[in-house]
């Protein structure tokens, strides 16, 4: 099958992926699906895509990072975009960093994603704030580090983190981007 037009959705959230599918499919792609690393790897075996939309934390503990990786080795030439509700620089750098094009925090939908695809070179001409990182900005990012090194993992963060595990699971449900 030619990589001209299809696209790899690895998204846990069924009814998100399918949703998303729906809107490409529209839009003239042909839309293979994968939940996992393991799912989207059997995906590989038997398509090229020149597309993918992967998100970041999938749900059995599998960072969206791996499967950027593994994406990115099967074609460089493959446009990966990396969606989150956990958005973070940290993040962002190694996504970039492992073949990502893009990295989008949600919600994010098809025009944003098809944007993205065609914004692969970076631009010079991207407006600089005046503004400086807050304390919670930093706060935010190095709990998002330490969640992409422990694997997502709540407890270990927290425990690394040097604070109790109900404390950083009221902190991201505070801070969820929706």
């Amino acid at each position: 099958m030619s990589s001209e037009r299809l696209l790899l959705i690895i998204e846990d959230d069924a009814a998100f992926a399918r949703t998303l599918g729906r809107s490409f499919e529209r839009r003239g792609y042909t839309v293979l699906f994968a939940t996992n690393l393991d799912e989207a790897t059997a995906q590989l075996q038997q398509h090229s895509p020149g597309y993918a939309v992967v998100d970041l934390k999938l749900n059995d503990s599998t960072s969206g990072l791996a499967c950027v990786k593994m994406l990115h080795q099967h074609d460089p030439a493959m446009l990966i975009v990396v969606l989150t509700g956990f958005a973070s620089i940290g993040t962002a750098v190694e996504a970039i960093k492992l073949g990502a094009c893009q990295y989008l925090a949600k919600p994010s939908n098809t025009d944003d994603i098809e944007a993205a695809f065609g914004h692969v070179a970076g631009a010079a001409e991207v407006e600089l704030t005046n503004r400086s990182t807050s304390i919670k900005t930093l706060e935010w990012e190095r709990i998002h580090e330490m969640l992409v090194e422990t694997g997502f993992n709540i407890s270990e963060a927290a425990r690394r983190l040097g604070m109790h595990r109900r404390t950083l699971a009221r902190k991201l449900e505070k801070q969820r981007v929706k």
